[in-house]
């Protein structure tokens, strides 16, 4: 793709009290149409990543959340993009989410996403949490909304 602009992403990692975290599964009118993802969205100019994640999830699942550490960094190449991505832990912290925009909601184990089909962006990280993951404490420098 020459001369492509990297288009920058978040997504949260949103744990649950199980130990499971959340994913979706991107709507039939989108590109990567029924491909599971984390939750997020494109960062919008003068946006913070903190911010931007804030804002998908309330728009698209329609929950507060309080943003923990970055987990993951990934740049990968689409056809009609390149993307960098930056998955961020996260939990949530006020409202149940809902499916607003996604055609499927699922709450899965970090070790078993295998089983999902991801979009390709989300291949390595997939595999480095096969190796094992963990919530971070959710105290002091969360950034909430």
């Amino acid at each position: 793709m020459p001369d492509s602009k990297i288009t920058e992403v978040v997504a949260a990692l949103i744990w649950n009290e199980g130990g499971a975290v959340l994913i979706c599964q991107r709507p039939t009118h989108k590109a990567r149409a029924l491909l599971w993802e984390f939750p997020g969205g494109k960062v919008e100019q003068g946006e913070t990543h903190q911010q931007a994640l804030l804002r998908e999830c309330r728009e698209e699942l329609g929950v507060g959340l309080a943003v923990g550490p970055l987990y993951m960094e990934v740049t990968h190449p689409y056809p009609d993009l390149l993307v960098r991505l930056f998955l961020y832990h996260a939990k949530i912290i006020s409202g149940t989410p809902r499916r607003l925009e996604h055609a499927a909601l699922a709450w899965a184990d970090p070790m078993r996403l295998s089983d999902y089909d991801f979009c390709p962006a989300d291949t390595d990280i997939i595999a480095t949490m096969a190796r094992g993951v963990t919530p971070p404490d959710f105290g002091e420098g969360c950034y909430e909304g």
